[in-house]
């Protein structure tokens, strides 16, 4: 005769068994309620972008970060000037360019390629300098000054006369640019090196300029870049900044 018990019993027995089965399979062990669901898959949603999306990714300019601190010059720069100047004055300039070169449906171009142009509209101007030019000056700053190569020093004596004088040279430019705007040492296609300024976010690569070149030097003049410190002083900061040059930066700019 069956009993209850035995019935009970049995089923139990079985219940045991699949559920050893599946752990014996799947080589887990998991609650016997969580065995469907943790073998079934969601099916894999395919990504997809919008062509404008990636057009504009594809075509835009990125902040570059700093190869150093805000705080790595305190004797020549402060640490709030070099943030707010890289981090709003530098990002807004980006954001801009960026804005301005879908506007003008322009891509697929180096920002060389686009400040070389012929017809340069406005934003892209005074943007895409403002980008370039603030690329170049952070590169060219380093917070160990090691003095020039041998080849630059006698480069520049050779155009200039001295390291001395060159660097005079170099600071008047910047202190006699009514306004705001930069000093720059460029090189020209006879591989000569010059020096000269330009105004507001232009650069020498433009055909607006009054000299063109190549920078491999950029100094910003922009009361932005040193007021909080020097106040009125443009003379003293760029005395400093002259300083913390990184001149194995500027002569791997020359050709």
């Amino acid at each position: 005769m069956v009993t209850f018990k035995t019935l009970n019993s049995t089923f139990m027995n079985k219940r045991k068994f699949l559920k050893n089965t599946v752990m014996a399979t799947t080589g887990m062990t998991v609650v016997p309620s969580l065995v469907l669901s943790s073998c079934k898959t969601e099916p894999k949603k395919e990504e997809t972008v919008e062509p404008e999306a990636a057009a504009a990714t594809a075509t835009s300019f990125v902040l570059p970060p700093l190869p150093y601190g805000y705080d790595a010059f305190p004797d020549t720069i402060d640490a709030m000037t070099m943030e707010i100047h890289h981090s709003k004055h530098h990002q807004g300039y980006t954001n801009k360019l960026n804005a301005a070169l879908k506007e003008a449906n322009i891509s697929g171009k180096t920002i060389e390629e686009i400040l070389t142009m012929d017809e340069l509209p406005t934003a892209i101007r005074n943007n895409g300098g403002g980008f370039y030019n603030h690329s170049l000056y952070w590169d060219i700053l380093t917070p160990g000054n090691e003095g020039m190569s041998e080849t630059l020093a006698t480069k520049i004596t050779e155009d200039f006369g001295s390291e001395e004088a060159f660097k005079n040279e170099l600071a008047t430019a910047g202190a006699k640019r009514f306004g705001s705007g930069w000093a720059w040492v460029c090189q020209d296609g006879d591989k000569k090196l010059h020096i000269c300024s330009t105004p507001n976010q232009d650069n020498p690569l433009m055909k607006v300029a009054e000299q063109m070149g190549t920078p491999i030097l950029g100094i910003d003049v922009w009361e932005h870049a040193y007021y909080l410190k020097y106040q009125n002083k443009r003379g003293d900061y760029l005395q400093n900044i002259i300083k913390i040059i990184n001149w194995d930066k500027v002569a791997s700019r020359m050709s």
